[in-house]
């Protein structure tokens, strides 16, 4: 029941697990690994998943161990770690690799005529799963919002609303025209992380500069407060969202808007 999906072959497609949508049967082990190209990443969202799990457990699954599941792995650094697990009936948010290749394994060890088992749909992405303009050249996650094209609009951490890649840098650059400054406002803000936000505590965050480089001003901000309304001094503003091997969460939404800024006469 083991699969490889290559993306020189299909750049998007779902796979399922075995008999779907009929029961799966016991004691199988399946893999199912996916392999793209060096500047690609693995977006995967299940449109279905029912697995079983034995009636009224004294306590849930740790892990969920011993019972039914979905396992993810990915590679860090050279290293194979295990992203999340998945169990029971509760369909898991979005996932997007950190690099091109994820492995899943799923693992079944009762039968029972009940469940259905999963579907999910993947796709091999270079976007980051952000829309706005990609940085000219870049293959990394670096994008420019310029007041030229667009005057407001929306941005996001990579794979929102699902969980932000683990490993992950991404710079969103705002350009406004003459004596405009740009405004932000987030609407949804989880990123892992303990203020104020340092490696020490392995903390994800987002990072404001009025500059090109770090901006001593302005402190990073993680957890699940909201920032404030962010202005930038003057139409040049950056936004950087990092991520470690860590942690996850569901990181962040935000609205920007170039505004001309307001001269009063002395």
């Amino acid at each position: 029941c083991s699969q490889e999906i290559n993306s020189t072959i299909f750049k998007n497609g779902t796979f399922t697990s075995p008999n779907y949508p009929e029961p799966y049967p016991p004691n199988i082990y399946c893999v199912y690994k996916f392999i793209g190209k060096a500047k690609e990443r693995l977006q995967i969202s299940f449109t279905d998943f029912d697995l079983y799990l034995p009636p009224n457990p004294d306590e849930p699954p740790k892990d969920c161990e011993a019972v039914d599941a979905v396992m993810i792995f990915i590679t860090i650094r050279g290293r194979r770690e295990r992203l999340n697990n998945f169990c029971g009936n509760k369909l898991p948010a979005q996932l997007m690799s950190n690099g091109p290749t994820m492995e899943l394994e799923f693992r079944s060890y009762h039968f029972t005529s009940q469940v259905k088992g999963f579907r999910s749909i993947y796709r091999f992405v270079t976007d980051f799963g952000i829309s706005g303009t990609r940085a000219e050249g870049s293959s990394e996650c670096r994008f420019i919002f310029r007041s030229e094209d667009r005057g407001n609009g929306t941005f996001n951490s990579p794979n929102y609303p699902g969980f932000y890649p683990r490993d992950t840098e991404c710079h969103y650059t705002f350009i406004g025209k003459d004596k405009e400054r740009v405004h932000i406002t987030f609407a949804y803000f989880d990123v892992d992380g303990i203020p104020p936000c340092l490696s020490e505590t392995a903390s994800d965050y987002v990072e404001f500069s009025n500059y090109k480089t770090v901006d001593r001003k302005l402190a990073r901000h993680c957890g699940i407060q909201k920032p404030k309304l962010i202005e930038s001094d003057a139409d040049f503003f950056r936004v950087v969202f990092s991520s470690n091997d860590k942690f996850d969460a569901t990181g962040f939404e935000a609205f920007y808007q170039f505004r001309k800024q307001v001269e009063y006469p002395f």
